[in-house]
Protein backbone atom coordinates (compact mmCIF):
# COMPACT_ATOMS: atom_id res chain seq x y z
CA UNK A 1 0.00 0.00 0.00
CA UNK A 2 1.39 3.58 -0.26
CA UNK A 3 0.71 4.59 3.20
CA UNK A 4 3.35 1.65 4.01
CA UNK A 5 6.06 2.69 1.37
CA UNK A 6 9.55 3.61 3.64
CA UNK A 7 12.39 4.95 2.59
CA UNK A 8 16.12 3.10 2.47
CA UNK A 9 17.69 3.29 5.56
CA UNK A 10 21.11 4.33 3.02
CA UNK A 11 18.69 7.20 1.00
CA UNK A 12 18.72 9.70 4.09
CA UNK A 13 21.89 11.34 5.37
CA UNK A 14 22.05 12.36 8.89
CA UNK A 15 22.15 16.16 9.26
CA UNK A 16 25.88 17.64 10.00
CA UNK A 17 26.09 18.88 13.49
CA UNK A 18 28.60 21.47 13.02
CA UNK A 19 30.13 23.59 15.69
CA UNK A 20 30.18 20.93 18.59
CA UNK A 21 33.60 20.90 19.88
CA UNK A 22 37.36 20.06 17.99
CA UNK A 23 36.75 16.43 18.25
CA UNK A 24 33.98 16.69 15.53
CA UNK A 25 35.66 17.69 12.79
CA UNK A 26 33.14 20.35 12.36
CA UNK A 27 33.86 22.13 15.48
CA UNK A 28 35.16 25.92 16.07
CA UNK A 29 34.88 27.18 12.32
CA UNK A 30 32.38 24.71 11.48
CA UNK A 31 34.27 23.53 8.31
CA UNK A 32 34.57 27.16 6.82
CA UNK A 33 38.13 27.55 7.72
CA UNK A 34 39.80 30.44 8.29
CA UNK A 35 38.65 34.44 7.52
CA UNK A 36 37.23 35.20 3.22
CA UNK A 37 34.13 35.91 1.67
CA UNK A 38 32.91 32.39 2.11
CA UNK A 39 33.87 32.20 5.49
CA UNK A 40 31.04 34.84 6.85
CA UNK A 41 27.37 34.60 6.83
CA UNK A 42 25.75 36.21 3.57
CA UNK A 43 29.06 35.80 2.02
CA UNK A 44 28.12 33.91 -1.27
CA UNK A 45 30.14 34.97 -4.89
CA UNK A 46 28.22 35.81 -7.75
CA UNK A 47 27.82 33.25 -10.71
CA UNK A 48 30.71 34.24 -13.33
CA UNK A 49 32.68 36.71 -10.85
CA UNK A 50 36.38 35.91 -11.14
CA UNK A 51 37.79 37.71 -8.34
CA UNK A 52 37.89 41.05 -10.05
CA UNK A 53 39.18 39.71 -13.10
CA UNK A 54 37.22 40.76 -16.11
CA UNK A 55 34.18 37.87 -16.45
CA UNK A 56 34.25 35.42 -19.77
CA UNK A 57 30.38 36.69 -20.58
CA UNK A 58 31.84 39.76 -21.19
CA UNK A 59 34.61 39.51 -22.51
CA UNK A 60 33.43 37.73 -25.52
CA UNK A 61 31.47 39.91 -28.38
CA UNK A 62 27.90 39.39 -28.43
CA UNK A 63 27.35 36.81 -31.48
CA UNK A 64 24.31 36.48 -33.54
CA UNK A 65 20.56 38.36 -33.86
CA UNK A 66 17.24 36.68 -34.68
CA UNK A 67 14.56 38.94 -35.95
CA UNK A 68 11.36 38.02 -34.13
CA UNK A 69 9.51 39.00 -37.70
CA UNK A 70 10.99 36.66 -39.56
CA UNK A 71 10.23 33.32 -37.55
CA UNK A 72 7.44 32.67 -40.34
CA UNK A 73 8.73 33.97 -42.96
CA UNK A 74 10.92 31.85 -45.57
CA UNK A 75 12.59 32.10 -49.03
CA UNK A 76 12.96 29.78 -51.83
CA UNK A 77 15.06 29.05 -54.81
CA UNK A 78 13.18 29.05 -58.27
CA UNK A 79 14.84 26.51 -59.15
CA UNK A 80 13.73 23.94 -56.42
CA UNK A 81 10.26 24.21 -57.96
CA UNK A 82 10.91 22.31 -60.71
CA UNK A 83 10.60 19.19 -58.10
CA UNK A 84 6.95 20.31 -58.65
CA UNK A 85 4.77 19.41 -61.24
CA UNK A 86 1.84 21.70 -60.86
CA UNK A 87 1.76 25.00 -62.46
CA UNK A 88 -0.33 26.77 -59.71
CA UNK A 89 2.52 27.23 -56.31
CA UNK A 90 0.78 27.74 -53.15
CA UNK A 91 2.08 27.45 -49.71
CA UNK A 92 0.30 24.35 -48.83
CA UNK A 93 1.53 22.73 -52.16
CA UNK A 94 5.27 23.58 -50.71
CA UNK A 95 4.52 21.89 -47.22
CA UNK A 96 3.10 19.01 -49.12
CA UNK A 97 6.63 18.13 -50.89
CA UNK A 98 8.56 19.54 -47.83
CA UNK A 99 9.98 22.36 -49.52
CA UNK A 100 9.19 24.29 -46.32
CA UNK A 101 8.16 23.60 -42.85
CA UNK A 102 5.32 23.70 -41.94
CA UNK A 103 5.25 26.99 -39.77
CA UNK A 104 6.40 28.71 -42.64
CA UNK A 105 3.48 31.45 -43.15
CA UNK A 106 4.97 33.57 -46.01
CA UNK A 107 7.14 32.51 -48.70
CA UNK A 108 9.29 34.70 -50.85
CA UNK A 109 10.44 32.84 -53.70
CA UNK A 110 13.86 34.12 -54.90
CA UNK A 111 16.20 33.85 -58.24
CA UNK A 112 18.57 33.74 -60.26
CA UNK A 113 16.22 31.24 -62.69
CA UNK A 114 18.49 28.77 -64.09
CA UNK A 115 15.23 26.43 -65.64
CA UNK A 116 13.07 27.18 -68.18
CA UNK A 117 9.50 26.34 -66.75
CA UNK A 118 6.91 28.93 -66.24
CA UNK A 119 4.70 28.55 -63.27
CA UNK A 120 2.00 31.05 -61.50
CA UNK A 121 2.80 31.72 -57.94
CA UNK A 122 -0.46 32.09 -55.49
CA UNK A 123 -0.42 34.02 -52.11
CA UNK A 124 3.24 33.36 -52.91
CA UNK A 125 5.77 36.67 -52.94
CA UNK A 126 8.24 36.82 -55.37
CA UNK A 127 11.70 38.90 -55.81
CA UNK A 128 11.70 41.46 -59.28
CA UNK A 129 14.00 39.14 -61.56
CA UNK A 130 11.37 35.96 -60.87
CA UNK A 131 8.36 38.27 -61.78
CA UNK A 132 10.16 39.22 -64.75
CA UNK A 133 10.81 35.74 -65.42
CA UNK A 134 6.94 34.91 -65.52
CA UNK A 135 5.17 37.21 -67.08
Amino acid sequence: MLNEIKLKRESKHPKKRVGRGIASGTGKTCGRGHKGQKSRTGGKVQVGFEGGQMPLQRRLPKVGFTSRKNINTVELKYDYLEKISDTDITIELLKKHKLINNKAKKVKIIGPVTISMKKNLVDVDATKSVMEFIK
